[in-house]
């Protein structure tokens, strides 16, 4: 599936280039999280105003959105990110976990480059993939930028799934893709353990898989950009996974069918990620300033930059969850 095909849904959307000229003026206005806080602030401060106008402001909202939708009065790059839906139903949604649900802590943001190319590096796991959509939680509200995940094949395969992750700024995990972003200053996450470490059963929690085969060392080196290591704690304890159906697994053509603490055995409700303490550390920035481009076809030196890396993220993956504790409070 290529990933510079734009999606049919989005046929009358415009076009804009990966790096929009209005990036500056886009730092320095609100998100929409902060006009949406400032509004219900100034709710709680004005208690004689009308309960019924936060949802007028919502419906009007609501319809300005459908509007510019059917106009096609919306924007959308080369990736098929649409910015205005991410912002307006997607990251909403995630925010509502980041904060209520996993309670999510933050460490380390001043790591992360304010503007400019970097690959993010993240350890994978919780049988369904939601770390990444927190990660991206994660970037957009507290940094202001959008995290441009790279995703497996399979992922964009399911039509809906995959039409959604478009939507959010995400694209296949291949090099092209992770160069073009990162040649254009966009911030780019990579999990490299990929479904092995989504899918590992819980009695191997927070023990890092290989780290494939090292590509993403290979694009960090060719596009010239540091690479920032990343833990995530919280995520293993969500689903645990205690046995895989794999005959039915290869039946529907996944990576595994897991079994649950909750899921079948509760049916719909296990479905219904456990509220786990959340955390995320960023690791110091990783410079690569000491090998060129040619440095990405030379096997020894990738091979030894990868494993340099997924040191220092077991390593913080260690000390966060010291630092966490219990896993539920």
């Amino acid at each position: 599936m290529n990933a510079q095909n734009e999606d049919r849904f989005d046929a009358g959307a415009k076009v804009i280039p990966l790096k929009r000229e209005r990036d500056e003026k886009a730092r320095d206005e609100k998100t929409c999280h902060e006009k949406a806080r400032d509004e219900r602030e100034r709710d709680e401060r004005e208690p004689g105003r009308s309960p019924l106008e936060p949802l007028e402001r919502g419906l009007a909202s609501g319809l300005a959105f459908l509007r510019r939708r059917l106009a096609g009065e919306y924007e959308v790059d080369e990736f098929g990110f649409d910015p205005e839906f991410n912002s307006t139903f997607l990251l909403p949604a995630a925010r509502a976990l980041y904060e209520r649900w996993f309670r999510v802590e933050l460490s380390g943001l001043e790591n992360l480059p304010a503007e400019g190319g970097a690959l993010i590096v993240a350890n994978h796991s919780g049988t369904v993939p939601m770390d990444g959509i927190m990660l991206s939680v994660a970037v957009h509200d507290h940094l202001h930028r959008d995290l441009r995940l790279l995703g497996a094949d399979l992922i964009y395969q399911v039509p809906l799934l995959g039409h959604l992750s478009r939507k959010a700024g995400h694209t296949l995990a291949c090099q092209a893709d992770a160069r073009r972003l990162l040649g254009k200053g966009e911030l780019v996450g990579v999990f490299p353990e990929g479904f092995k470490g989504v899918g590992k059963p819980f009695n191997e929690r927070y023990r890092l898989q290989r780290f494939g085969r090292g590509g993403f060392v290979g694009t960090a080196l060719r596009a010239d950009v540091p690479i920032i290591p990343c833990a995530i704690v919280g995520a293993e304890e969500i689903y645990p996974k205690i046995a895989d159906l794999r005959p039915l697994a290869r039946l529907l053509g996944l990576p595994y069918f897991p079994i649950t603490p909750t899921f079948p055995l509760l049916g719909p409700a296990g479905l219904i990620p456990l509220p786990s303490k959340w955390m995320i550390r960023f690791g110091e920035p990783m410079p690569l300033d000491d090998h060129d481009a040619s440095a990405a076809d030379d096997p020894m030196t990738v091979f030894e930059i990868t494993d340099h890396v997924r040191e220092v993220v077991q390593q913080m993956l260690y000390d966060t969850l010291l630092r966490r504790g219990p896993a539920f409070f």
